[in-house]
């Protein structure tokens, strides 16, 4: 049989607990200085241990949670989910953050389809210049 872990690299932990889909995402975003412990960034073999706190960070979402137990398997998501607490702090803050981008969305985001094409910019030129001549001017008011 196998025995249960002590200790196990945080990027088999990250990958098994489901917040990343590979291990080498999971690498990545520690090489990049998302994923954090007791403060430090950390290496893709530290090892870490029930009972640690570490924080990471996907897109805008920002976590901090507890290690309840480890795993050398990529298991269903109920099971993964076992491998965790959300701290009570960090809910608390990632649900206040939601809130704030559902009231004041990121303008950047509103943007489709990126820069105009061409034949765009000359439509929105048109009807830009369309009402030119009706617009007052001190020229005109004679």
């Amino acid at each position: 049989m196998t025995e249960p872990l002590e200790r196990q690299r945080i990027d088999k932990w990250l990958r098994a607990a489901r917040f990343f889909k590979t291990r080498a995402l999971a690498v990545q975003a520690i090489e990049r200085g998302r994923v954090q412990m007791a403060g430090a960034n950390v290496k893709p073999a530290r090892e870490l241990k029930a009972g640690d706190v570490v924080r990471l960070r996907q897109g805008e979402i920002e976590r901090e949670v507890l290690v309840r137990a480890l795993s050398a398997l990529r298991g269903p998501a109920p099971v993964a989910q076992r491998l965790y607490e959300e701290t009570a702090a960090s809910a608390a803050a990632r649900e206040q953050a939601a809130a704030a981008r559902r009231l004041a969305p990121e303008p950047a985001h509103s943007i489709a389809q990126g820069r105009p094409t061409k034949r765009e910019r000359r439509a929105l030129d048109g009807q830009r210049h369309a009402d030119w001549g009706q617009r007052w001017s001190a020229a005109l008011d004679d």
